[in-house]
């Protein structure tokens, strides 16, 4: 779930990655940096790097310092979103290491289902790890190779390495973007005048006035060389041969992603519209006696999902408004700590407040994305409650979660996981979240958004337990970060 960008050829390319990195803050709030290449006098490759905990405007807040420090032509940048794992500042990316090929600098979006296997493997070789994530073991697969040039190391790393995974490498003469075959993960390539850049999602390229080119295939290694003027320099090679079947994450069109981003050949912002359009239709709610039911969402990530719901009701006839019910505060980082307070409560509280005039004695919608623990669930509807509404009903965009996530989506253990814990009983998880109506959408209704594309493209394990690649037995979240 974490957000990676690289930009190259371009003495802008820190100012670009930055602006970026501002863009796909979403994906990840925990930590972030920046890695920069520059020429000496000499021709000699000089790499700088600053990263630390925190958004990316507190980690990077004053241009003149930071702006001193990283300065080239090159650069990737990271936004990192980790879950029960350490959150020690020696997992922060990107990583940047000095080895006898020259400099090599990583940055990963995923989690490699196999890094233990790995990592077991190595350590027994001799490598010493500096950090528990799975990322450093993508740099000694590389820095290990046999082979005697880095685009052949690169291509033999990314021939090891299961799971999820979209990377973007920058060395002394080229950078690199990849996808796992399977395509968990988005990535993009565009191209502001000269410059390229290879990144997560394409509203980083459209803060920086950059041209959408096109996504990295899954199963493809991208490398534009220095220098590179053109598209047609950009080297393609596809790693992965045989290749497997598409697993593309259905949750980033649900969740993750900002909806005026474009992902696996798609906009976000219709895909969530017709998510709306789906749970309407199957899942409506009718006042009894014929009055206007409103409609809210759950912000920011099901607000275009409740606005297609809402449109969708009018449309059956439904008399239906949308309100903003629940005010969202900005401000509130992950690194939010609330001094004595250990209940989950006052964290909905600093988040949400309600608009209590749009709900007061209403029929109440409320739209969201997803239950996952149920405990926010739970204390935003009893926030929603002291505004005293007729009535509240829960629709969910998604089907129920009942299994864990091992490609970098941030679901808990299956214990946790509430649809699990309560046996998938929706009405045992209505009483406990306490609506007074409570529906998801099934996995049939789900994939219907997907419509001409190709529903069994898209990987639905937390759903489903399907699960499309051979899960390490030794992997353990409290180990391995996402």
């Amino acid at each position: 779930m974490c957000g990676i960008v690289g930009v190259t050829n371009s003495f802008e390319a820190p100012l670009i990655t930055y602006y970026a990195l501002h863009a796909l803050q979403h994906r990840g709030q925990e930590a972030t940096g920046i890695v920069s290449r520059k020429e000496d006098a000499n021709g000699k490759m000089i790499f700088s790097i600053i990263k630390g905990e925190g958004l990316v405007s507190e980690v990077f807040s004053d241009f003149d310092e930071w702006g001193k420090v990283l300065n080239g032509n090159a650069c990737i940048g990271h936004n990192r979103y980790s879950t029960s794992g350490e959150g020690s500042r020696k997992n922060i990316q990107p990583f940047l290491v000095n080895y006898h090929m020259g400099h090599l600098a990583v940055a990963h979006n995923g989690n490699l289902s196999n890094a233990s296997v790995l990592r077991e493997r190595m350590s027994k070789e001799g490598a010493i790890f500096q950090t528990t994530s799975d990322t450093e073991v993508i740099l000694h697969l590389i820095a290990k190779s046999e082979f005697d040039e880095q685009q052949k190391q690169i291509i033999d790393a990314l021939s090891q390495i299961d799971g999820a995974f979209s990377v973007v490498i920058l060395t002394d003469t080229m950078l690199a973007g990849a996808r796992d075959p399977f395509g968990f993960r988005p990535l993009c390539i565009g191209k502001k005048n000269g410059s390229y850049i290879i990144t997560s999602e394409s509203c980083a390229l459209d803060i920086n006035y950059a041209e959408y080119i096109r996504d990295v295939n899954p199963g493809e290694l991208v490398i534009i060389p220095d220098g590179a003027k053109s598209s047609d320099e950009i080297i393609s090679i596809e790693y992965s041969k045989p290749k497997p079947k598409l697993r593309q994450c259905i949750f980033e069109y649900i969740y993750f992603t900002r909806p005026d981003s474009k992902i696996f050949g798609h906009n976000v912002d219709k895909m969530r519209r017709r998510l709306g359009k789906v749970l309407a239709r199957k899942h409506p709610v009718i006042e009894p006696d014929g009055g206007k039911v409103t409609v809210i969402s759950v912000p920011d990530s099901s607000n275009t999902t409740a606005l297609g719901y809402k449109n969708e009701l009018v449309k059956m006839g439904i008399e239906a408004k949308y309100e903003l019910g629940l005010i969202r505060s900005h401000y509130i980082g992950r690194t939010f700590i609330s001094p004595g307070q250990q209940s989950r409560e006052i964290g909905v509280r600093i988040k949400f407040n309600t608009v209590k005039g749009v709900l007061e004695n209403r029929t109440v919608v409320v739209v969201d994305d997803s239950i996952v623990r149920g405990t926010t669930s739970f204390q935003l509807i009893n926030l929603i409650r002291e505004a005293k509404p007729k009535s509240i009903h829960l629709r969910i965009s998604s089907p129920p979660i009942l299994y864990p996530c091992y490609y970098g989506m941030d679901f808990p253990s299956r214990e946790e996981l509430i649809a699990h814990r309560l046996n998938g009983d929706i009405e045992a998880i209505r009483k406990y979240v306490g609506v007074d109506s409570l529906e998801y959408l099934t996995i049939p209704e789900l994939i219907t958004i997907l419509e001409d594309d190709i529903a069994d493209n898209y990987c639905t394990t937390c759903f489903s337990g399907v699960y499309p690649t051979t899960i390490d037995t030794n992997f353990t979240k409290d180990i391995y970060e996402f």
